[in-house]
């Protein structure tokens, strides 16, 4: 009884990558000459999808601007037993591709994060560096695992991972929300150092320093509320309460002498922050309660799909 090969699909979202995506397909084929290798064309300006087919890749096209809405794309469209998610800035190492995936299928995980390792000190802008050691420590620290490079755009998922990934990020957060995925499920993730080389000359970063630590900020501060409502929420209640109480203490201590409220202004405020306080502690606990029934659909709908090497 022969045994089928597991389907392996590459996956390259691009935009404005003519001068790469070649090189990228090419390296592709040859690191995993079974595979479909898919380049998943963002409106790019320049001959991407042209030089892409004539690699020999088979070429979509998404008109949803953004890496979160190719994203999208990929995992509905494709069908695979392993996906390979890669870049096509040409940055990333074709040739740890077989590696990636037999550590996938063989250890029968969901997730395998090829962590950057550069091949020289300059290839890793110090700004964007610091951002992922800054949003890889807070979720380390946000789901109780350590994990090294959130950033990566070389990843491998498992099939059951990419058609329980409900995708709702837009832009380059999409990164952050695949792991989340994976944490908050406490999914089975591996990690391997890849080599992480500068883009070829020519070939443009689509990256700000400024604009993506600013998403980087706001999005650590979105999953905080979003992941865990309850300890967010808590936390903006202890604020206004203690505010509430500050404000409160020459009032009470004006009532005890006089027996008179002096300043009514400030004890309506004061009010009002405790009503605030306890109206951001219920929500929390609402919030945490909806967050518990949407991680159990997500559940669902991962536990629908066959195992890694089970398919």
């Amino acid at each position: 009884m022969s045994v089928l090969q597991p389907r392996v699909a590459v996956l390259v979202p691009c935009y404005n990558e003519a001068i790469a995506i070649g090189a990228v397909v090419a390296a592709f084929r040859a690191a995993l000459p079974d595979a479909a290798i898919y380049v998943f064309d963002n409106n790019s300006r320049d001959a991407t999808a042209v030089v892409a087919a004539q690699a020999g890749a088979i070429v979509r096209r998404v008109e949803l601007q953004g890496k979160g809405h190719v994203v999208r794309r990929m995992f509905a469209d494709i069908d695979a037993d392993a996906y390979v998610m890669v870049d096509g800035d040409d940055t990333y190492d074709a040739a740890s591709a077989p590696r990636l995936v037999a550590m996938l299928l063989d250890g029968c995980l969901d997730m395998v994060v090829g962590v950057r390792e550069p091949v020289h000190a300059e290839v890793h802008r110090p700004g964007h560096a610091f951002g992922n050691r800054m949003l890889t420590g807070f979720l380390s620290r946000l789901f109780g695992r350590n994990c090294s490079d959130i950033l990566t755009g070389y990843r491998v998922f498992s099939r059951r991972f990419a058609k329980s990934f409900p995708v709702l990020s837009s832009g380059f957060e999409i990164e952050t929300e695949l792991t989340v995925h994976a944490l908050e499920l406490k999914m089975a993730v591996g990690e391997t150092a890849t080599p992480f080389k500068e883009r070829p000359e020519g070939s443009h970063s689509k990256l700000s320093t400024v604009r993506d630590g600013i998403r980087i900020v706001s999005t650590m501060g979105r999953l905080f509320a979003a992941e865990r409502p309850l300890a967010f929420y808590s936390i903006i209640a202890t604020v206004l309460a203690l505010a509430s109480v500050l404000i409160a203490l020459p009032l009470l201590a004006t009532y005890a002498q006089t027996g008179l409220v002096p300043r009514f202004p400030t004890a309506i405020l004061s009010t009002g922050l405790m009503l605030l306080a306890a109206l951001s502690l219920y929500a929390g606990l609402v919030l945490d309660t909806v967050t518990r029934g949407r991680r159990e659909t997500k559940m669902l709908a991962y536990l629908a799909q066959p195992a890694p090497g089970n398919s």
